[in-house]
């Protein structure tokens, strides 16, 4: 064991409860930390961003399972939604999982930043969706499901950021969005893990005890930690106004991006 490896839990506690809070998987907080841990004890290589959206995947199969029970608990979870997004879910997580093993670190990051950017901007002008329509029919429910999965897997979160406004803007009131969108980050993770350990197996360039893409000492530190946490924020999801959760989660979007942008630079 090195002494980066107890830096993983620490990590894991921090995401885990932000997965509890809003629904969001923990990915968000998890890529720019991971890439700076990786970048920090020569791990990865080129593939360093590769490294560090499979290893949040796989994380957030267990951040998951803590959260939605959390929710489920709360009577929050819509689960006809969850069963209706699932096969789409699947289906863009692989085709997701495949396209960002063609493209470098480079791009995905930028991609990462942007992304978190926008939504952060959101966050912080308080901008929701309009609620203008009921959830469509079944293949439009998957067919969302797949835009749904292949950006999260590209950018390695439990889809929260996508999966919540389209639940609210489909009538779903905002508790019941976070804690489905909570059980949506399981099919989400599931797809992306496996996607991301065949597209990186038997790649030279990874360090030992990895599995494709997926560094097997992180996940394990940071599992337990967050599955602990998990259920912390997912209590206080139904304790504090949903648009302070949205603020302060802005707030630690947005220094997390300037961080990342700062490691490229």
């Amino acid at each position: 064991m090195t002494i980066w490896w107890l830096l993983y839990p620490l990590l894991g506690a921090v995401t885990g409860f932000f997965a509890g809070l809003l629904g969001i998987g923990g990915g968000a907080v998890m890529v720019p930390l991971l890439v700076v841990l990786f970048a920090a004890q020569g791990l990865g290589g080129d593939e360093i961003m590769h490294m560090a959206l499979g290893t949040s995947m796989a994380t957030i199969l267990f951040t998951a399972i803590a959260s939605v029970r959390a929710h489920h608990r709360h009577r929050a979870v819509e689960w006809r939604i969850v069963a209706a997004i699932t096969p789409g879910i699947l289906l863009g997580t692989l085709l997701g999982a495949r396209l960002a093993s063609q493209v470098s670190s480079t791009a995905l990051a930028f991609l990462f930043v942007v992304f978190i950017l926008y939504v952060a901007a959101q966050m912080i002008v308080g901008f929701n969706p309009r609620a203008s329509r009921s959830m469509p029919g079944a293949w439009g429910t998957a067919l969302a499901g797949v835009g749904i999965g292949a950006f999260s897997c590209l950018v390695a979160i439990g889809g929260g950021m996508l999966s919540v406004p389209f639940m609210l803007w489909c009538n779903v009131r905002a508790q019941h969005a976070i804690g489905t969108s909570a059980a949506i980050g399981f099919p989400i993770a599931l797809g992306g893990t496996a996607g991301y350990m065949v597209n990186g197996w038997q790649n030279p360039a990874l360090p030992p005890y990895s599995i494709g893409f997926v560094y097997l000492p992180a996940v394990a530190g940071m599992v337990v930690a967050s599955m602990l946490t998990a259920p912390m924020g997912a209590t206080l999801t139904h304790r504090l106004p949903v648009n302070r959760l949205r603020q302060i989660f802005a707030a630690v979007l947005l220094l997390l991006a300037f961080s990342m942008l700062r490691k490229l630079v």
